[in-house]
């Protein structure tokens, strides 16, 4: 047996070790990949998603500064020490009477008490207080937009793949006549025309096929972004399919939307805040009280003579800025306008939460009655597809004829599937109109 020549030998370790490469990067793709249904999809995204991250941590700086303003309530103690030296030759004067230097060395504990503010600090605390309010609306708001975004996503991800699907079958079936066609040909009972027309019908179909196969790969990395996942691959298992329901009521919905969209709550708590600021902003020029006292022990230590003893010192102090250049006339125009802007701007929210529900009501009858039409379309299509195909066996029926029932059966497929992601969200941004959506099983984070 005769050896392999070193160059060989070499391209043939090459080509395991790419072939070892690949094999490896591929099972790693495949451990990396997530399949999910819809609820593991939404439960994982109120752990991961970004946005409702960051409104948790909004939360954590809210209950900062409620603490912050709780602290103005509160006594301050603090503890000075200090050691000095001072000369003063003027001293001299005086003999000995005056010393000239003097050193001084003291320790003590001090404390401030505010005890009377005109309502500043109390209003202070139930603006924070209101602010962890808002906190948790924010939270709801991004958990529910969350769950809308990503319920969206995943049935974009299930349309993706429908109609990766219709157009494989397509490109699958334009291959059969293609082969059917050479098989006539071969036997002398169909001609150049019919073997060329169903090679371009083949040819044609591809790229349907390569534009859905990406398109999968679009919605999956949608749906993977909002997720929060980081270095994985996601697929979705689950079906488009769901039973018509009844038709939502407009009334129904907006009394709903006005009862749980946290909007609508975070606007109260925000103008309550706002109410709470300007009460703050008036007490500007108004008197205030302090308590002030310390106690401690202190060294003085002169050229002549030394003394040592504790000390300390007690009293109420006022605090009148009678007038301070119209600042505080300025801060309450300020707290003020925030306020009616606040007002305003909720306004502005019920009526495009009226909006909302009107497109919300539309769109799931719309969706509804769209799905309801195209229910037997697909199953007339396919009949009339196999009736033209058999004619054109036969023939009575033509090309032509073929040609135009496949196209109405792939367009049948293609509109009742989008049809059917429509409905379900439609059905999802309703809930969401509404505020009423929900994380799976009712769980919140």
């Amino acid at each position: 047996m005769n050896s392999l020549p070193l160059k060989n030998y070499l391209q043939l370790i090459l080509v395991l070790s790419l072939g070892l490469l690949f094999s490896t990067a591929a099972s790693a793709e495949e451990k990396s990949l997530t399949v999910l249904n819809l609820d593991q999809a939404l439960q994982t995204a109120l752990e991961k998603n970004k946005d409702i991250q960051k409104a948790k941590e909004y939360r954590h700086q809210v209950e900062g500064r409620y603490l912050e303003e709780r602290a103005a309530a509160l006594p301050q103690f603090q503890i000075q020490a200090g050691l000095s030296r001072a000369r003063d030759e003027s001293q001299t004067a005086y003999g000995q009477l005056f010393p000239v230097e003097r050193d001084t060395r003291a320790v003590g504990i001090g404390v401030n008490q505010l005890v009377y503010s005109f309502g500043a600090v109390e209003a202070a605390i139930r603006a924070a207080k209101v602010g962890l309010a808002t906190a948790d609306d924010q939270l709801r708001l991004y958990q529910q937009a969350a769950l809308r975004d990503v319920s969206a996503a995943f049935y974009d991800v299930l349309l993706a793949k429908e109609l990766h699907g219709i157009a494989r079958q397509n490109l699958e079936q334009k291959t059969r006549h293609l082969e059917e066609a050479q098989k006539k040909y071969a036997a002398g009972v169909a001609t150049d025309y019919d073997v060329l027309a169903g090679r371009v019908d083949k040819d044609n179909a591809r790229p349907a096929v390569i534009r859905a196969e990406n398109q999968i790969t679009l919605t999956r990395e949608r749906l993977r972004f909002l997720l929060g996942l980081e270095g994985k691959e996601v697929d979705v298992q689950g079906r488009l399919e769901k039973p018509i329901r009844d038709y939502p009521q407009l009334d129904e919905t907006l009394k709903t939307a006005w009862d749980n969209r946290p909007e609508l709550s975070n606007f109260k708590h925000r103008i309550g805040i706002a109410e709470e600021l300007v009460t703050i902003a008036k007490t500007g020029i108004l008197p205030k009280i302090n308590l002030q006292a310390g106690y401690g022990w202190q060294e003085l230590d002169f050229s002549s003579s030394r003394a040592d003893g504790p000390t300390w010192t007690a009293g109420l102090y006022l605090t009148f800025p009678f007038f301070d250049g119209l600042r505080t006339q300025g801060k309450v125009a300020q707290a003020k306008s925030e306020k009616a802007t606040l007002i305003i701007e909720e306004a502005k929210l019920i009526d495009a939460i009226l909006l909302q529900a009107r497109e919300a009501v539309t769109g799931v009858i719309e969706a509804a009655e769209i799905v309801k039409a195209l229910s037997g379309t697909v199953e007339q299509a396919e009949k009339l597809l196999s009736m033209a195909e058999k004619g054109f066996e036969f023939g009575v029926k033509t090309r032509l004829e073929v040609d135009d029932a496949q196209l109405n059966l792939l367009q049948a497929k293609g509109n009742l599937t989008r049809a059917k992601r429509d409905y379900q969200v439609a059905l999802v941004n309703l809930d969401w109109v509404r505020g009423t959506i929900q994380p799976p099983n009712g769980s919140k984070k």
